[in-house]
């Protein structure tokens, strides 16, 4: 199998050919950065690709839409994809990044079987909770593609904050040698954290969700000053008052354990984490207190 060339920029989707470039750059010394996304690409994900650029000698990014981490058969379907949009994003890489979409066989050689793992309570809390399965889902993929890509740098949005704390726990419980790099959200201008989901979105539905943000503001402004439970109560009535969004979940949590705040303490980080639907469409996102 050769790597695939389209736009002029060249993809693998088999480890076997990609593996002969990474120990060329490895023997040169370089480190390998890697961005593990599920394709849909958008300026947050191009945001870790360039902290990739700037902090290794050659970065690698995976576009994988990952059967075993959507609970929600439906939800796996809808997933956006869009290869050739996103190889036109990266062909500004051109030199610096080896773009590898494997195939399901090169990624679960042994069939599509999810791994379980014990990451210390930290994945019932929040998306644990309205996704069963769904983080063994994430490690069995992120190890998988550890193993083969062998990177010494691995770069997650804090969009996915409880997602980031996973892949930690993972690597810590695995003994992988990878240093996980969390990179900040990208925002469009209207403060609606970048997601492939958004391109799911209607009219409307973009016109509301800005909403989700302006409410952690709000709470991360109130923080100081008000209650974990009335906060939670005002966060509600904001979105009983909005028609196009429906509010699954918010709680403020410790950004160690993720376990809803039950008494402030000083020497603790805190952080808001909301779950909206819009239509069919959900979106999550979260801020710093």
């Amino acid at each position: 199998m050769h790597p695939k060339f389209f736009l002029r920029m060249s993809y693998y989707t088999s480890i076997s050919v990609l593996k002969p470039q990474l120990k060329l750059a490895q023997s040169a010394g370089k480190t390998i950065g890697f961005v593990p996304t599920m394709g849909a690409l958008h300026a947050g994900h191009l945001s870790l690709v360039d902290q990739s650029v700037k902090d290794n000698g050659l970065s690698v990014v995976s576009i994988f839409v990952n059967p075993t981490q959507f609970n929600n058969p439906d939800d796996y379907i809808k997933y956006p994809r869009s290869i050739e949009d996103d190889i036109q994003l990266l062909s500004g890489y051109q030199g610096k990044v080896l773009v590898y979409i494997p195939e399901v066989s090169d990624v679960y050689p042994d069939g599509v079987v999810t791994e379980s793992f014990d990451y210390g309570g930290i994945e019932n809390e929040m998306e644990g909770k309205f996704r069963p399965g769904h983080f063994d889902g994430v490690g069995t993929v992120v190890k998988r593609l550890f193993e083969l890509v062998e990177p010494n740098n691995a770069y997650f949005g804090e969009k996915d904050f409880q997602q980031l704390q996973i892949v930690k726990k993972l690597v810590e419980i695995e003994n992988i040698p990878v240093n996980i790099i969390g990179c900040p959200i990208s925002r469009a201008a209207s403060g609606l954290a970048l997601s492939s989901r958004n391109k799911r979105l209607d009219e409307q539905q973009l016109k509301a969700s800005p909403l989700i943000y302006k409410v952690l503001k709000q709470v991360q402004k109130d923080f100081g000053t008000k209650s974990a439970k009335s906060l939670t109560q005002w966060v509600e009535n904001s979105f009983n008052a909005s028609k196009e969004l429906q509010l699954e979940y918010f709680t403020i949590a410790d950004e160690a354990t993720l376990k809803p705040m039950q008494k402030k303490s000083n020497n603790k980080k805190y952080r808001a984490f909301i779950a909206v639907f819009a239509g069919d469409v959900r979106l999550i996102d979260n801020i710093a207190l």
